[in-house]
C-alpha cells in the first residue's frame, strides 16, 4: 500500500475520532440515565408500597419520569393522600407537582406544586391552602438529611369547622405575602438529641385570632427560630403515633428567638413547649414587648406595674435581661389547655389536643 495512502487514512482517523468518541460517551450517559430513571421508578414505587403498608395511600396521578439527558423530573398530574389509620380517613389533593433532580447531584431535590391543596379532616372539618408559587429544597445524605427549605408565596389557608346543630360552618383563615421555613440537623449542645434546628418566617401576615388579641389589624411579620429535640419520632412523617413518641420521649421546641412585628408593636420572647398528657400545648415563654397597649383586652401597663409584687425577684431578672425599649411582661405559660399572662387566665378559647 503506497505511503501516501496509509497517510490518508490515517488523518481521516483522527479527523472522525472525536465524533466516534463522543458517540460512544454520548452512548454510555444514555445507558447510565436510564439505569438511574429505572433505580428512582424502583424506590417510588417501594417507597409508594411501604406506605401503604402503613395505613397511608399515596396516587401521582399520571406519573411520568424524564428531564434527559442532564435531568431527572418525576412529574404528577395531581397527589393524592387518604389515609385512615388512626379512625376518620383523612383525604389530602393538591394539582400538578414536579420533583427534580441533575443528574450529577441526585441528593439535592428540587421539588414544585400548584395549588390549591384541599384536606378533608375528621369532625365534618375540612380545609384549603392555595398559594402563588410554591417551591421546596431537599439536600440529602446517606444518613439522612444536610437541609431542607420551603418558600410559598401569598398562602391563603381557610378552616371549615361545623359550628352548631344546624350544620353551619365557622371558616378561619390566615394569609401571608410569604412563608419562609429551613431545617438542618443540630451540631452543637442538641446533637445527642437528635435534634433539629428550625427557622420560620413570615411576612405581612394576616392572623385573625392575633388582631383580636392585640386589638390592631396591621399585617405581621414574625420571625422563629428553635430547636427540637428527640426528631427521631418524626422519622416515619408527622402524624399523631409520632407525636405521641415524641412526647413521651420528652420531646420539646427550644425557642430561642420570637420575634413579632405589627404595625407600631414589637414582641421579643423565648421559652420552651411541649405537649401534655391530655396531648394539649404546654409551656412556657418569657417575652417583652413595645408598642402594645392590651393584651386581650388586659392593660399592659397594669400588668408591668405590679410585675414586682407578683413575681418577686424574677421580675427584676426580666427586666434586665429585656431589650432595649421593650418592657418585659409576665411568664406566657399555657397550662390545662389555657393560656395564662402571668397569675391571670387571657380569654381566649381552650387549646384543643393536637391528636
Amino acid at each position: 500500500m503506497p505511503a501516501a495512502t496509509t497517510a490518508r487514512r490515517n488523518s481521516r482517523f483522527w479527523l472522525y475520532a472525536p465524533f466516534g468518541l463522543l458517540a460512544l460517551l454520548a452512548a454510555g450517559w444514555s445507558a447510565l440515565w436510564f439505569m438511574a430513571r429505572g433505580k428512582v421508578e424502583q424506590h417510588l414505587d417501594a417507597g409508594i408500597a411501604r406506605e401503604a403498608a402503613a395505613g397511608r395511600n399515596w396516587t401521582c396521578r399520571d406519573r411520568s419520569i424524564g428531564g434527559y439527558p442532564f435531568r431527572i423530573e418525576v412529574r404528577c398530574a395531581g397527589v393524592t393522600l387518604v389515609s385512615s389509620r388512626w379512625g376518620d380517613e383523612v383525604k389530602i389533593e393538591t394539582g400538578p407537582a414536579v420533583a427534580v433532580a441533575q443528574a450529577t447531584a441526585p441528593g439535592h431535590l428540587i421539588l414544585q406544586a400548584t395549588g390549591p391543596l384541599t384536606a378533608t379532616l375528621p369532625a365534618k372539618q375540612n380545609a384549603d391552602l392555595s398559594w402563588s408559587a410554591l417551591e421546596a429544597s431537599l439536600r440529602l445524605t446517606t444518613s439522612g438529611f444536610e437541609r431542607i427549605s420551603l418558600v410559598v408565596r401569598e398562602p391563603v389557608a381557610t378552616l371549615r369547622t361545623p359550628d352548631g346543630a344546624d350544620g353551619s360552618l365557622r371558616t378561619e383563615s390566615l394569609r401571608s405575602a410569604l412563608f419562609e421555613a429551613h431545617l438542618r440537623p443540630n451540631q452543637q449542645g442538641y446533637a445527642s438529641q437528635q435534634a433539629i434546628d428550625v427557622a420560620l418566617s413570615t411576612k405581612g401576615a394576616v392572623m385573625p385570632v392575633l388582631d383580636g388579641l392585640l386589638g390592631d389589624d396591621a399585617p405581621s411579620d414574625l420571625d422563629v427560630q428553635a430547636t427540637v429535640s428527640q426528631s427521631f419520632a418524626f422519622r416515619r412523617g408527622f402524624n399523631p403515633d409520632a407525636l405521641e413518641s415524641w412526647r413521651t420521649a420528652n420531646g420539646g421546641i427550644e425557642i430561642t428567638r420570637l420575634g413579632l412585628l405589627k404595625g407600631s408593636a414589637r414582641l421579643e420572647a423565648s421559652g420552651r413547649l411541649g405537649l401534655d398528657e391530655a396531648h394539649r400545648p404546654a409551656g412556657q415563654l418569657d417575652a417583652a414587648v413595645a408598642g402594645i397597649e392590651r393584651v386581650a383586652g388586659i392593660r399592659v401597663g397594669g400588668l408591668t406595674a405590679g410585675l414586682g409584687a407578683l413575681l418577686g425577684g424574677r421580675a427584676n431578672a426580666a427586666q434586665s435581661n429585656a431589650a432595649a425599649g421593650l418592657t418585659p411582661l409576665p411568664p406566657i405559660v399555657l397550662r390545662e389547655g389555657r393560656v395564662f399572662l402571668g397569675p391571670l387566665r387571657l380569654p381566649l378559647q381552650p387549646l384543643r389536643p393536637l391528636y
